[in-house]
């Protein structure tokens, strides 16, 4: 299915899986932040008992959204497939076993027989719940072994800044239980007077906040901190957009993530820039502030 979810009104996909009994649903992060702001009264209309299992796929899910997602949409029955993998990979590479208890916003446990780390930048294992970059230390069945007529370039992205392991792209860390929790794309890390912060995380605290439905974050250049955060925020139906909620907001991502990570400025906005698969396009949101060429818009949403 493609097509956006809320036209003509918010409930087409649970109309959906009730005239047509669909047993598995799965949809990004995104989509479920978007679909949450109606509130629960669009789901709780359709008889869902068909679903026996949901999914979450594309970027990293927040806890709200996935507990959102868990009980309105699943009932607290269905368990929630939040898998990691790349199209380079060919597979899912973490993912939830049968026998593995679930944590909201964690995709669990790398596939049996492949061996993850996490790395610093000198390329030694962090501690526990340390972030660094998430690597690969065990070849795969399904593993991409070059990139045609380009295999130079196939070394230098996957295999130079770790001999002998690949470097996956992502920024991660692992808990004492050893569950991964992807903070995302390491291009999408924002450097703030020296302090690494992933988007992902920003975007989950503000997304945390019960008056916020949607939130991308961006860094842009700042003269003293290197970059500041700059927020795109989302809010429920029916919450005022007033200069008091935006400072409410910065002083929550304080509060959540540290003082560090309160945004610079936060611009209230109705719709968010995304892929049609529900990706949020941050390198449009930042063109725009720049005032740069937002560059190929093919995978734009219409």
């Amino acid at each position: 299915y493609e097509g956006a979810p809320t036209h003509p009104y918010p409930n087409r996909w649970w109309q959906m899986i009730e005239n047509y009994g669909i047993n598995i649903f799965y949809t990004a992060p995104t989509a479920i932040r978007g679909l949450m702001r109606f509130g629960d009264a669009w789901v709780k209309r359709h008889d869902l008992t068909s679903l026996r299992l949901l999914g979450s796929v594309g970027e990293p899910i927040n806890p709200e959204a996935w507990k959102w997602y868990y009980k309105t949409v699943g009932n607290e029955k269905c368990p929630i497939m939040d898998t990691w993998w790349q199209t380079e990979t060919g597979m899912f590479m973490i993912t939830p076993m049968p026998s593995v208890p679930l944590k909201p916003g964690s995709g669990t446990k790398p596939f049996p027989g492949i061996e993850f780390d996490i790395y610093n930048e000198e390329g030694k294992p962090v501690k526990d719940d340390e972030e660094g970059f998430m690597v690969i230390k065990t070849p795969w069945p399904s593993m991409m072994r070059t990139i045609y007529n380009d295999p130079e370039r196939y070394i230098q992205q996957y295999w130079s800044k770790y001999p002998g392991v690949y470097l996956t792209g992502d920024s991660a860390r692992r808990d004492k239980d050893g569950y991964y929790w992807i903070i995302g794309r390491v291009d999408d890390v924002i450097k703030v007077s020296g302090y690494r912060l992933g988007t992902a995380e920003i975007e989950s605290a503000l997304v945390s906040h019960p008056s916020v439905a949607e939130a991308a974050a961006i860094g842009l250049p700042h003269d003293v901190k290197g970059n500041s955060i700059h927020a795109y925020v989302i809010l429920r139906t029916g919450v005022e957009k007033t200069e008091e909620l935006k400072e409410t907001l910065r002083q929550h991502v304080g509060h959540e993530v540290g003082p560090i990570a309160k945004p610079e400025q936060i611009e209230f906005v109705d719709l968010l820039p995304k892929t049609r698969s529900g990706k949020i396009m941050r390198r449009v949101l930042r063109a725009k502030a720049l005032g740069q060429d937002p560059g190929n818009l093919s995978t734009l949403e219409e």
